[in-house]
């Protein structure tokens, strides 16, 4: 009689193994190189620079107002943000369409703070095989040295990164300044702390993690590739059969030395074929490359390619998808640049009072009540002088002529409009405001209106 088969139970969560990836020299990882360097200095460095007086990069929420590389843009710019983010993802499309993942492999946050924090790491407990060992190791005063050691290089780096996130909000100067005094509070340390947290947690722990389960990114990219995207591919047909397995053949040029494995960030065998956790940063190009130059044997075996140069030994740059991207993203760029260069330092909207008709005085003329609401986008004060003409040229009388504006605020003004006489026999008349900037180079802006004059 059959005993009955007891299977081992099943569980739906697998907890990750940790990775340790070895580091790497070449072409690629020098470019990775200058590409961390170059985005964590803008970064650190772009909130302590100045331009005219202005923070060069500074988002006032409190005040509503964001200094942005000389411009002080207001809540009434929002559609500039629009356009900036519209053209941001038409530049992830156009790029990912040639190059595959570069922003993943070179730009991505992620990938640029675990890049510096797996230096951190290698400078403390050592490259690959140093800190597999360290970590088998039973826990001992030199290994609660080193873990302490590499946590708190990190903890200083993530608590310098959430300031820094701060300073693009709160002034960078104000803020170090009530940090060094201890008087840091509120939503400042809080976001400071939060920020620190995350940099701590996702570059120092979750890592490849959250290229794999967090990043939508690594789902659609899909979607954007075509057989001319570049990707990090294994030349099967070179490097197969394996030393390793090659029994009664030649064996390929692939030495399973398992190099390509071992430097990889995110854990992944590029030699099984394209993989969604691949971020394309190359360092399996570099770490073959070198192993082929030992060997004697040809660069390339893993390298960047496309599909159809696999296949028909040819590749295009200029083709139907990425004319399309192409001239999207240009025509974008220029409609942003045209608006940005056209854009009025001046708002201007005017309101009829609506609770009031026209009012006749005693002298004869008619009055009606309007409200100016002007905004300065500028970084500085402005004054401006006010008039207003009807359709046909004449000046109305105003119960004020001037209004001063602060930097990137809105100035709300009930203004009266007077007519001496009565023009035409019709109830309502056309009439535009103007207001000009008192500068060396004027600035006008108008606004129609009507005018109500009442029956005859």
């Amino acid at each position: 009689m059959n005993q009955p088969v007891h299977e081992a139970p099943v569980s739906f969560y697998q907890s990750a193994d940790k990775i340790y990836a070895r580091g790497v020299r070449g072409r690629y990882a020098r470019l990775r190189v200058l590409a961390v360097l170059a985005l964590l200095g803008l970064f650190y460095l772009l909130p302590w620079l100045s331009w005219q007086g202005q923070p060069l990069v500074l988002f006032d929420l409190p005040a509503r107002r964001f200094h942005v590389f000389g411009l002080t843009l207001v809540p009434q710019d929002l559609f500039l943000l629009t356009a900036l983010l519209l053209i941001a993802a038409l530049t992830l499309f156009l790029f990912t369409t040639l190059a595959g993942r570069l922003w993943c492999g070179y730009a991505c946050p992620q990938t640029v703070w675990t890049e510096a924090f797996m230096w951190m790491e290698r400078w403390v407990e050592g490259d690959r095989l140093q800190r597999q060992k360290l970590d088998r190791t039973p826990w001992n005063a030199t290994k609660l040295r080193k873990k302490l050691a590499k946590h708190a290089l990190w903890l200083v780096f993530a608590a310098w990164t959430g300031i820094t996130f701060v300073g693009f909000f709160v002034p960078i100067q104000t803020l170090f300044t009530d940090l060094v005094a201890f008087e840091l509070g509120g939503w400042a340390l809080f976001w400071s702390v939060f920020y620190a947290v995350a940099t701590w947690g996702n570059a120092g722990f979750l890592r490849e993690q959250v290229c794999r389960y967090m990043c939508p990114y690594a789902r659609f990219q899909s979607v954007m590739f075509d057989k001319d995207t570049l990707i990090i591919a294994y030349d099967e047909t070179r490097g197969e059969p394996r030393k390793s397995a090659a029994k009664d053949q030649p064996a390929g040029d692939c030495i399973d030395c398992t190099m390509c494995v071992q430097v990889c960030p995110t854990g992944i065998d590029i030699r099984n074929g394209l993989q969604y956790e691949c971020i394309a940063c190359a360092a399996c190009v570099d770490a073959c490359n070198a192993v082929m130059d030992k060997v004697g044997k040809p660069r390339g075996l893993v390298r960047y390619t496309s599909t159809r140069r696999d296949t028909e030994g040819r590749f295009h740059i200029l083709r139907p998808r990425m004319i399309g991207y192409a001239v999207v993203w240009c025509a974008a760029l220029v409609m942003f640049a045209t608006v940005l260069l056209t854009r009025s330092p001046l708002e201007l909207d005017v309101l009829r009072d609506r609770h009031s008709l026209a009012r006749t005085l005693a002298d004869g003329s008619i009055e009606n009540i309007y409200t100016l609401k002007v905004t300065n986008k500028s970084g500085q004060l402005r004054e401006v002088d006010i008039r207003a003409v009807t359709e046909t040229g004449q000046p109305l009388l105003l119960s004020s002529e001037t209004l001063t504006i602060a930097a990137g605020q809105t100035q709300a003004l009930v203004i009266s409009a007077r007519l001496p006489e009565r023009l035409g026999e019709a109830p309502t008349l056309g009439i535009q405001f103007d207001i000009t900037s008192r500068d060396e180079k004027p600035v006008t802006r108008s606004e129609d209106a009507r005018f109500v004059v009442g029956m005859p």
